[in-house]
């Protein structure tokens, strides 16, 4: 009787191990309330892809609002750690950006309305605007499994965009030339 406790407690044990892995969810937008402050470290350092070099046609900003160099408070959520924190503007750019949905080239769920690629970013998009739902072929590299990737555009936006430096509210490791943030995303306060 004894034995047949122990080796249901055990079948039990293993059948919650294996949907605990299973519904996991390793996506780097994913909530974090479940999370502990290493992991939040270690998600946003894993995914994020710092690289200062820019599209050579992206032509850089005559008079941004905030000049390379300023620091800003960050508006935007479009990381761990991002909203609220305090930033030094290492670009600024003028372009057309947009809120994309891609799947990763590394597998893994999809990527849902991706803040933000740019027109320089977007293979063959040419000049001109494109439209929401237009499907398209990634070529930017700011994260893991994004160069490549197919994706459709959610929304646009001929705006500034600006590559920033920035430590996480979350803490850890600075995040060096994070692209990109809207000059709707930043403020002086």
């Amino acid at each position: 009787m004894e034995s047949k406790k122990f080796a249901t407690g055990i079948l039990m044990l293993i059948l919650v191990l294996m949907l605990s892995a299973w519904t996991s969810n390793s996506s780097p937008y994913s909530s974090d309330k479940n999370m502990n402050t290493d992991d939040k470290k270690k998600n946003i350092s894993k995914m994020h892809l710092g690289s200062s070099e820019v599209p050579k046609s992206l032509k850089k900003a005559e008079s941004p609002t905030y000049k390379v160099g300023s620091q800003v408070i960050v508006k935007a959520d479009h990381m761990k750690g991002m909203y609220g924190t305090k930033a030094n503007i290492v670009g600024a750019y003028d372009t057309t950006a947009y809120a994309v949905t891609y799947t990763p080239t590394t597998g893994g769920p999809m990527v849902k309305n991706h803040k933000w690629v740019i027109q320089e970013e977007i293979k063959k998009a040419g000049h001109k605007t494109l439209k929401p739902g237009t499907e398209v072929t990634l070529e930017a590299n700011h994260m893991k499994g994004m160069m490549g990737a197919k994706g459709t555009i959610n929304s646009a936006v001929h705006t500034t965009v600006y590559m920033i430096d920035y430590i996480p509210t979350t803490g850890g490791p600075i995040v060096k030339n994070h692209k990109w943030v809207i000059e709707s995303e930043l403020s002086t306060k």
